[in-house]
């Protein structure tokens, strides 16, 4: 990978300078985040504890230090916005592990979030009294002047780059990380998404669609520029959700892909290479390199596209994880009572105090649609 990188960094290097000096110039611009009022967030903040889960047979017994090797180390942000489903995917990791106690889970929340970082800690830990986790605050500061305008105002929310900064804001001494996104359910044991091997020098590890158009991921702009361009020339490029990624941190750190990313920001602040948020930079620097996982793992875009959010139906195939990209989200149909079939799958894991399981849920996985997904939940 390291290679790849470095192939037009001669071609480049006359441009990077170019928009780093405008960049520099450029007034500071504010985060777009959708703010709930005081008696909206008091709402969010009402969950109800979550059932014990202990270790089964065969667990190694982990140490209290989150430095210790036999722990599963999961990232994911935690703001008000996204809060309710940042839960429900803790409690489906947790009621499906095997080893439960021995998954540690590492919480990015925004230092300027409506609920503080000290308020999400306390309702964590309220909500999963013996669970094993830090809450790492994230400076907006760091990334928001690299956020361009995207297709879906959510998408500009600086949160969404946290994944970029996972290398700084973890212990330097874990060295392997499974990033998930909030709108997802895990139905499977997240240890055997742990045990994805990264081969040779690769980096990240996720599911890939060779199959998907890649080229509408960039700009005519883009593919017109022979010098960007080219950035693809020796590798075959296939489109991947961050949503979902296995990552090397040790591997991270050394080759410095937090700032090889930020460098393509900068690049589509002046010369408008892409559309659609935090996805496209991962693109362009690992697309090509990536570990493949089974699909299993990502049955992405059950929110439908990021302008309607439209109801779709399941990939084709097993299902270890349920993926709510797309605009649409589970909690928000529910709530509204106009949900999509597949969002009753996503209900048996909200602990958001008054929400239940309705009877739709049990006649959803006793459907042909969902076969043999319910022997998950």
């Amino acid at each position: 990978m390291a290679a790849n990188g470095g192939l037009f960094r001669s071609d480049l290097l006359g441009l990077f300078g170019f928009v780093v000096v405008s960049i520099l110039s450029s007034s500071f611009c504010l985060g777009i985040r959708s703010v709930p009022d005081g008696a909206d967030l008091a709402g969010l903040l009402r969950f109800n504890e979550a059932p014990e889960y202990r270790n089964g047979v065969g667990c190694s017994i982990s140490g209290a230090s989150s430095c210790d090797p036999s722990l599963v180390h999961i990232a994911m942000t935690l703001d008000s916005e996204y809060l309710r489903g940042s839960m429900a995917a803790v409690h489906s990791v947790l009621k499906h592990a095997s080893c439960p106690e021995n998954v540690y889970f590492h919480f990015i929340a925004a230092e300027f979030d409506p609920a503080s970082p000290r308020v999400l800690n306390r309702l964590v830990r309220s909500t999963f009294p013996s669970l094993r986790f830090s809450v790492h605050i994230f400076r907006e500061d760091k990334v928001i002047n690299l956020i361009s305008a995207s297709i879906r105002q959510a998408l500009e929310n600086p949160l969404n780059y946290a994944r970029n900064y996972l290398g700084d804001l973890l212990e330097s001494c874990v060295e392997r990380v499974i990033y998930l996104d909030s709108d997802l359910v895990v139905v499977d044991d997240i240890q055997k998404l742990w045990s994805t091997v990264l081969t040779g020098s690769r980096v990240i590890g996720a599911p890939e669609y060779c199959h998907a158009n890649f080229t509408k991921y960039f700009t005519p702009a883009f593919w017109s520029d022979p010098v960007m361009s080219r950035v693809f020339a020796s590798r075959r490029p296939c489109y991947f959700n961050t949503g979902v990624m296995v990552m090397d941190l040790v591997r991270w750190r050394e080759g410095n892909y937090r700032k090889r990313i930020a460098m393509w920001m900068e690049i589509q602040r002046q010369r408008r290479i892409y559309d659609l948020g935090s996805l496209p930079p991962f693109l362009l620097v690992f697309a090509g390199n990536v570990e493949a996982i089974d699909h299993r793992w990502n049955q992405h875009g059950l929110g439908g596209d990021n302008v309607r959010g439209s109801c779709r139906s399941l990939h084709p195939g097993p299902v270890s994880l349920l993926h709510w990209s797309g605009k649409g989200k589970p909690w928000a149909r529910l709530d509204a009572k106009t949900p999509c079939p597949l969002d009753h799958l996503w209900e048996p894991y909200d602990l958001h105090h008054g929400s239940s399981i309705s009877s739709k849920t049990n006649d959803l996985l006793g459907s042909a649609s969902v076969a043999g997904l319910s022997s998950y939940l």
